[in-house]
């Protein structure tokens, strides 16, 4: 429904349309629930996450202009949970006077991972160089200027390190080349940055233009896969100051409302480089349920309403750990090891519900809160090896 802005809907009476129906919607649902609101999903799946709590759900693929106008026509607002998505529609849509948030725009830019770094690149914000290329002569004269390693990435789409190939040496070009160069895909290769740390900064901004950041998030990788965020970071200060900084300045320049999340590489000299940016509530920011005073989702749900925003802080020190789906076991998802989890106190597990498990599909998280960040990181590993994602 297109909003009147002279009409005060009432926060119980607002309805929120939701693109995706995984555990980041699942979440925001929960949350949004706390408030009386009511929310409808779009997915394509009809046994999603959040199918289970969702007012309504329309069956639908996420690029299926029919579907998420309907989505539009009935809710008063619609955001989005993932980034591959219709830009083009909810551009339309919005100039049509329908409320979506974050900017379909800012979407369109950040779907683009070209012009993503052209964008990061035009307001001087420090980045990895990068490069577009169509041929492998391209590729090779980028190598020729900037030399090997490097990263093959497509443009458009990937996640967990999908679509992307790390070149080491000039034999590997040409492979990575087939296996990214499909139909008229779109390429680009940047420089391979000898990181010593990821991290991340989760930052809302509402549509009133009120900016809010959360603790600095390190964040350890083990095959592209986010495996564990721990908060507060453990970095000296001046790289934390870098980092907020460089996640304000950011937050500045995007357009729209909502959370995003800014991912970063610290290098070995401890500069800070921006790797991406999801317009969206985000993995790294799951801590926020339980570690901060009110968590990314909720923080979500205020920003694209135009209520205020909270000043997020840490409660206690917090580890996540994300629960895979193990290598070599495919079915039905059984969640093994919760009597043991459960008798360990600071310990909050969230399963997604997801109906079938595969390797490394995100199945849920566990957060653990304590005094001491080695103290938390030892007990997680007990839960990690305890609490398992196996089949029936």
């Amino acid at each position: 429904m297109v909003l009147d802005k002279d009409i005060n809907y009432g926060i119980n009476r607002i309805k929120i349309g939701i693109i995706g129906g995984g555990q980041l919607g699942k979440m925001m649902i929960l949350e949004g629930k706390k408030l009386g609101i009511q929310f409808i999903i779009l997915d394509p799946n009809e046994s999603c996450p959040a199918s289970s709590i969702a007012d309504e759900q329309i069956v639908g693929d996420y690029y299926d202009a029919s579907k998420i106008e309907e989505l539009a026509v009935k809710c008063h607002i619609v955001t989005y949970e993932l980034e591959h998505i219709n830009a083009n529609i909810l551009i339309e849509l919005k100039d049509k006077g329908y409320k979506i948030e974050p900017s379909p725009s800012t979407l369109k830019m950040i779907q683009n991972k070209y012009r993503q770094k052209q964008f990061l690149k035009g307001h001087n914000i420090a980045t990895t160089p990068f490069e577009k290329v169509n041929t492998i002569d391209d590729i090779k004269s980028y190598i020729a200027k900037e030399g090997l390693p490097v990263v093959l990435k497509s443009c458009y789409g990937g996640y967990d390190g999908k679509g992307n190939k790390l070149i080491r040496k000039v034999e590997d070009i040409e492979a990575a080349y087939k296996l990214l160069k499909v139909e008229d895909r779109e390429l680009m290769v940047e420089k391979y940055i000898s990181f010593t740390s990821e991290i991340s900064v989760i930052a809302a901004r509402s549509t009133t233009g009120e900016i809010k950041i959360y603790p600095l998030s390190e964040n350890i990788h083990e095959d592209n896969i986010l495996r564990t965020t721990i908060v507060p970071a453990r970095f000296m200060d001046d790289v934390v100051s870098k980092a907020e900084n460089l996640a304000l300045n950011i937050m500045e320049k995007l357009d729209g409302a909502g959370v995003f999340c800014i991912e970063m590489f610290i290098d070995k000299n401890k500069e800070v480089l921006i790797n991406e940016i999801a317009p969206r509530v985000h993995n790294s920011g799951h801590y926020t349920l339980e570690g901060c005073n009110i968590s990314q989702f909720e923080q979500h749900l205020r920003a694209i309403l135009g209520y205020p925003l909270a000043t997020p802080y840490l409660i206690k020190p917090s580890v996540m750990i994300n629960l895979l789906g193990e290598e070599g076991i495919e079915g039905k998802a059984v969640i093994q090891g919760l009597t043991s989890t459960f008798e360990k106190q600071d310990v909050y597990v969230h399963f997604y519900g997801k109906e079938y498990t595969k390797p490394l599909r995100k199945m849920g998280h566990v957060t653990l809160l304590g005094e001491g960040i080695e103290e938390i990181l030892e007990r997680a590993e007990i839960i990690r090896n305890t609490l398992k994602i196996t089949s029936c």
